[in-house]
């Protein structure tokens, strides 16, 4: 049942067209052909809309051609030209003998009368018992048994009989496959899968194959892997299969892949959906050769057109670019408007890099370099020819260092402003090949590491780690700290641990950064005083993106007093950072959000790469924040999965603990200890503290949070990291005013808020202990204050806890408590935050709101369930419909229901009735 709910995901309304179809029998009938590429589901379509017809609809009679099928001898009936039709159910069994008698010696008289008596024999017996025709891989047919259907439909169209064809578009040149179209009445062709239907399709297949259920980043690389194929069902199905486990990690109960996009790959046995296959003849064994080539150099290198031959010219330029050009026409390669090439289905290109290639690449490479380099020797062929610089990467050991060398060199600088990356790989395999004692290496490996920090390629840094620590060993020169400092610098954005012996003190204030951002061990408590920073005096004596000392020194004080951080913008330049800058960066210092706090300091001079964990989690903390949490979860997946499976990634501990904390505030113990779990217990950061606590907490541990809250905060402080420690003391506070009997701990928590705010006096230290004000001592006005600030700045979640205050010591309970239920459900709040609404509406004596989410859009899936829920469908056939556990129909259920502000079936099928949800 769920393979073929796979195989109609996303079709229910061709389905239904089909449907009707093969029931419009008598005056209403008509001739449908289903149309579209291989693998986009037409037979899948057809089968599904005959197993729906088959309770209340007509019979069905396939008519196919000679040599198709091994049905049995005794329900088949010939008519004539090649085609047959297989009557298992004996419907023109109910013709009388005399007619059958005819219609055989009509077709001994000729073709014409043989269509002529065979239709109305078919009209006759559709008379007495009705049937449909149905006909699948009219492309397949040949062209005299096309020409014989294209008359039996237009000429002796039996009247009263459905026909639906099944089959590919025929191309222009087939101008019997174009008659056989024009004959019918309608062409449903069918699209290719919508988004969120391969989504679906993902989801099903992968919960048949591995129990769990994808998550959403497992469909769009699946799609953006098929390209030109993406929304073909049987494409995604064959990417899905050609995965194993070790390709996929649970995580929050969905699986997540593990291999880089660009391995995803076809199963062997999905030629059919390409225009091309291989090998038939040897010219289409020169063309696979040729592909399999293109599609290792683009692995690791851009092909252009032009640089075709220099792949295999031991093959013949004119016979590599026939093959090319066959490649080209087949659209299995593209080009773009500079000449580079592409594949069309990218995951085409990884199956053909797992298949034997029988040319030498890396001795044609070698040859064409060399040949090339002999007459106008290294350097210049770099800086003439730098694409050059690929094809000595791809030649390997065949070329000696002395010449790959300069002509990487070369080809480096030349490219390093029109193409980076390039130049970056240029280097990069430059200084693979030069030895820490060669006198060039210590400038090769600066204009290497500045190039990547100034595209805030920090993944592309970190891999220069190998020859910067060959260096090191070497005695140091200032291009070896500044470099060093990058390294560290770049470390710090993949949340990996700079801390090591082996680098020189230049790394040091990264380190120390680090560490406060949890990132790597605590550096020793220092003050800006005993640090003795050298004021910046001149904004253009850094030659790199790296942040100067007074500006390591910003973010560093940013973490802890407001005293601190007044003595380090001292020694900023004039203006450097403005006040909105300033609190950018100490929100930012709150979350350890090293991305946000750079560019909060850097300003237009930050560059960072967008799949990086730094910038990543920046989103993540964004979205956590504007009450995205679902999209932070999503977020907190990718890191994790970058964390496991990028070399130069490290062990994030942040994104964890805010996923941690998103799951524990919902309520969902078994996701948030899983995540909690991937955080050592030595890292004190106040953003984990708050994971913990609210783990405990909803865990029945209240007395273990309270106390245990109480000591990180204790400890946070110690070691200076007093960003975060206001939102874990109002959280410790707001859970001990839930319980009368904690009134010490609500009292020493506000104590301690008065005195972090006196020493730190950030914005949300203000916020934090306003509203412990307001719920300590009923305080209207401060709380008030403080939800307004809370509102402003978009912290969603502490805006539910403001709105609460509000509801149990304001003079407008309902409007808050409604406030608090809209922001619930936008964070996806479940019964633990009811439970204490209910209990301030029955404090207030008010009744417990109900929010209808208007601006709440439902999908397609969503109204399918509704509607199977108006239908009075048991979560059991639900889940058996769409393939799914009964347990996650529940699931789904309630969040309709909180998207809806529904409480029951009813309440949602009478909203549903009443047309408010459409």
């Amino acid at each position: 049942m769920r393979q073929q709910r796979e195989a109609v995901i996303g079709r229910d309304g061709a389905v239904h067209d089909v449907v009707e179809a093969l029931r419009a029998t008598g005056e209403s009938a008509r001739v449908l052909l289903v149309t579209a590429q291989a693998g986009i589901g037409k037979t899948a379509v057809v089968e599904q809309a005959l197993r729906v017809a088959a309770d209340d609809g007509p019979a069905v009679l396939r008519l196919g051609w000679e040599g198709t099928g091994d049905t049995d001898a005794a329900t088949v009936v010939e008519v004539g030209c090649g085609l047959v039709v297989e009557d298992p159910d004996g419907c023109l069994l109910s013709v009388s003998a005399q007619r059958r008698a005819l219609s055989r010696a009509a077709a001994r008289e000729g073709e014409m009368s043989a269509l002529s008596a065979f239709s109305e024999l078919l009209t006759e017996a559709s008379r007495q018992a009705p049937f449909a025709l149905v006909v699948d891989g009219i492309e397949r047919m040949p062209q005299r048994s096309a020409d014989t259907l294209t008359l039996l439909l237009r000429v002796f169209r039996p009247r009263g009989v459905p026909v639906v064809m099944a089959g590919r578009p025929r191309p222009a040149a087939d101008p019997g496959g174009l008659q056989l179209t024009a004959a019918a009445d309608r062409v449903l062709e069918l699209p290719p899968l919508r988004p969120d239907d391969i989504a679906a399709l993902v989801n099903v297949h992968m919960a048949r194959r591995f129990g769990r259920p994808a998550e959403p980043a497992l469909a769009d690389a699946v799609s953006r892997a098929l390209g030109t194929l993406a929304g073909n069902p049987r494409a995604v199905l064959s990417v899905l299969d050609a995965l194993d486990e070790q390709d996929l990690v649970e995580l929050d109960g969905l699986l997540c892949l593990t291999v880089p996009e660009k391995r995803l790959r076809l199963t062997t046995g999905s030629a059919a959906l390409l225009p091309l296959d291989w090998p038939r003849t040897p010219a289409d064994s020169e063309t696979a050769q040729a592909a399999i080539v293109t599609a290792r150099v683009l692995d690791h290198a851009e092909v252009h057109v032009d640089d075709a031959f220099r792949m295999a010219p031991s093959a013949g330029a004119r016979a590599l670019e026939h093959a090319l050009d066959r490649l080209i026409m087949d659209r299995i390669l593209t080009a773009d408007p500079q000449g580079r090439l592409s594949f069309a289905v990218p995951a085409l290109a990884a199956t053909l890099r797992t298949l034997p290639i029988q040319r030498d690449v890396q001795g044609n490479s070698a040859r064409y370099v060399t040949r090339l380099t002999d007459k106008i020797g290294a350097e210049a062929a770099g800086r003439s020819y730098p694409r050059l610089a690929d094809c000595v990467s791809a030649a390997g050991p065949r070329l000696d260092d002395g010449l790959a060398v300069p002509l990487l060199l070369a080809a480096a600088r030349e490219e390093a402003r029109a193409n980076w990356r390039r130049s970056a790989r240029a280097y990069a395999a430059a200084l693979h090949r030069l030895t820490p004692q060669d006198r060039r290496t210590p400038g090769v490996l600066h204009e290497a590491s500045s190039l990547n920090l100034l595209h805030g390629d920090h993944a592309g840094l970190l891999a220069l780690g190998e020859p910067l620590f060959a260096l090191l060993d070497t005695p140091h020169t200032e291009h070896t700290e500044d470099v060093a400092a990058a390294w560290a610098w770049a470390a710090l954005h993949e949340h990996r641990s700079p801390h090591t012996d082996r680098l020189p003190a230049a790394a040091g204030p990264p380190t120390a950064l680090g560490g406060l951002y949890g990132i790597g061990p605590l550096a020793p408590r220092t003050t800006t005083s005993d640090r003795h920073t050298t004021p910046d005096t001149e904004s253009g004596h850094r030659p790199t993106q790296l942040p100067s000392p007074a500006e390591l020194q910003l973010m560093v004080a940013a973490v802890g007093s407001h005293a601190e951080l007044s003595r380090a913008r001292c020694h900023m330049l004039a203006d450097a950072v403005d006040d909105q800058a300033l609190d950018r960066l100490r929100n930012a210092a709150a979350y350890a959000d090293l991305a946000g706090a750079c560019a909060a300091v850097l300003g237009d001079r930050y560059a960072a790469d967008p799949d990086g964990i730094a910038v990543q989690y920046h989103g993540m903390v964004r979205n956590y924040l504007t009450g995205n949490w679902d999209t932070a979860l999503r977020a907190a997946r990718r890191i994790e999965v970058r964390s496991r499976t990028h070399p130069a990634a490290g062990v994030p501990h942040l994104p964890p603990a805010l996923a941690a904390e998103i799951h524990a505030t919902r309520g969902k113990i078994t996701h948030a200890r899983a995540w909690l779990d991937l955080v050592p217990d030595t890292v004190t950061h106040p953003l984990v503290a708050r994971a913990r606590l609210a783990l405990r907490y909803q865990s029945g541990r209240t007395e273990e949070a309270l106390e245990e809250a109480w000591s990180d905060a204790r400890r946070a402080r110690k070691n200076g990291q007093l960003a975060g420690v206001e939102r874990l003391l109002l959280r410790t506070l707001f859970l001990a005013a839930l319980h009368n009997r904690h009134h010490k701990t609500v009292r020493q928590a506000l104590e301690e808020l008065e005195t972090l705010h006196n020493e730190s006096a950030t914005p949300m230290t203000h916020e934090a202990l306003l509203l412990a004000r307001g719920i300590a001592h009923h305080d209207r006005d401060s709380a008030l204050t403080a939800h307004h600030l809370i509102s402003s700045r978009g912290d969603v979640h502490l805006s539910v806890t403001s709105s609460m205050c509000l509801a149990d010591i304001g003079d407008d309970p309902r409007s808050r408590l409604a406030e608090a239920l809209r922001h619930a459900h936008r964070l996806g709040l479940g019964g633990p935050f009811r439970s204490a609404i209910t209990r301030v509406a029955q404090r207030r004596n008010v009744p417990v709101p109900r929010i209808r989410l208007g601006h709440e859009t439902l999908t397609e899936s969503d109204i399918t369930l509704v509607r199977m829920v108006s239908d009075g469908a048991t979560n059991r056939q639900i889940a058996a419909e769409l393939a799914c556990s009964p347990k996650t129909v529940e699931q789904r259920l309630t969040r309709l229901f909180q998207r809806t502000g529904t409480r029951s079936r009813t309440e949602l099928t009478a909203t549903w009735l009443s047309g408010t949800l459409t």
